[in-house]
């Protein structure tokens, strides 16, 4: 897998657009499909180097795109090294609560970011932090550069999984459950089994997805957020095999550990459970389980992610939010109105490609009840989709 610098995809837009090309008129002098450029340009997936070459020779650019292209990334060599380096360090005070500090700044815009641009951002970290570790020091010292070694892993490792490379991601997991444990830090080795799950549940294997959740709460400290996420992610599971008693039963137990739970400081923190993820939680577990009451708690949770209807300030659950809805309103026999949900969570741009197979879901379905209506939606689809 090569990796592009974030500024790809602009570059290669305004090489396009100087020369006055459409994207359709680009692929058929480059032979690539059209959707493929248009994930290139917006950065759903990265260019091979050969490809951003015959760019370059096609749009006369003189290599500017292969310049912005890398070698191949040994994902499974970036993470033994990490780990080569867990021995004595030597790092001030203020260093390290710079880096925790780093560390909360990259799991609050996790939210908010392309999964593309936010990836070179978190390896750029986890480098210095590997670097330090090679420093002299105490042991208390050592622990807090692994742990926040730990925390940059397994967020690297979601982040891969989102842009569905998936290689990368198992192997920055492993990396991530080693590094908690020689921290002895269990919820963020609860939080590696809750990755894995929810990859699982990505992929169809809800079984496993339940197994790896309910490993996951017996690992975390009771009431944390990773066995508040964990619980979250069994009753999704259970929705997904069709057992409503037992979605029903996770969610009411669920609803018990949240009750009480105050607003974090940084509410959108990756790894900080609040309300408000309860509340979009319930609403996808709901929707998927086929439940009456889906309809309505979908449209609350949308309304408090996105209460103007232009995105928000958190506009990927903003769009996932409406994938809920689209699905919950189909189970509804409503495929006018989610036709036209689902297609403004897929135009918002924020549908990252491990989550398209929830748009492609919505789209299944109401096919299967108006044809005509899902036109519109496919078309959408199709122009937004990542490429296999």
């Amino acid at each position: 897998m090569s990796y592009a610098d974030s500024r790809f995809g602009a570059q290669l837009r305004a090489l396009r657009t100087a020369r006055g090309l459409s994207l359709r008129a680009l692929g058929q002098l480059a032979h690539r499909g059209k959707s493929h450029l248009h994930d290139l340009e917006t950065g759903v997936k990265a260019p091979a180097l050969e490809t951003a070459r015959h760019l370059d020779e096609v749009l006369e650019a003189g290599g500017a795109l292969a310049r912005l292209v890398g070698q191949p990334v040994d994902h499974d060599a970036e993470a033994d090294e990490l780990l080569a380096r867990v021995r004595a360090s030597d790092v001030s005070a203020e260093t390290l609560t710079r880096i925790e500090a780093s560390v909360d700044d990259l799991a609050s815009a996790y939210a908010t970011s392309r999964p593309v641009d936010l990836l070179p951002l978190v390896r750029r970290r986890l480098a210095y932090v590997g670097r330090l570790l090679d420093g002299r020091g105490t042991l208390a010292q050592r622990r807090r550069l692994i742990v926040a070694g730990g925390w940059l892993t397994v967020l690297r490792a979601t982040v891969h999984i989102d842009l569905l490379q998936r290689s990368a991601g198992s192997a920055h997991l492993v990396a991530a459950a080693r590094l908690a444990e020689h921290a002895e830090h269990r919820e963020i080795q609860a939080w590696c089994l809750e990755t894995q799950a929810w990859d699982r549940l990505t992929q169809g294997g809800y079984r496993q997805a339940i197994d790896l959740s309910q490993q996951a709460q017996r690992v975390a400290p009771r009431g944390s957020s990773a066995h508040l996420q964990a619980t979250a992610q069994e009753a999704r599971g259970w929705a997904r095999v069709g057992d409503v008693r037992r979605t029903r039963a996770v969610l009411d137990r669920l609803e018990q550990l949240t009750s009480n739970l105050p607003m974090p400081e940084r509410a959108e923190h990756h790894y900080r459970y609040d309300p408000t993820k309860a509340l979009a939680y319930t609403a996808t577990t709901l929707s998927w389980a086929g439940d009456p009451a889906a309809v309505q708690v979908a449209r609350v949770a949308l309304a408090e992610l996105d209460p103007r209807g232009d995105g928000g300030e958190r506009p990927r659950r903003s769009a996932s939010a409406r994938l809920d809805l689209a699905l919950a309103l189909v189970a509804a026999g409503q495929p006018d109105e989610a036709s036209t949900v689902a297609a403004e969570a897929i135009r918002s741009g924020r549908v990252v490609s491990s989550n398209w197979w929830r748009a492609r879901e919505v789209l299944e379905r109401v096919e299967q009840i108006d044809a005509a209506e899902a036109s519109v939606l496919r078309a959408a689809y199709q122009v937004y989709r990542p490429v296999d």
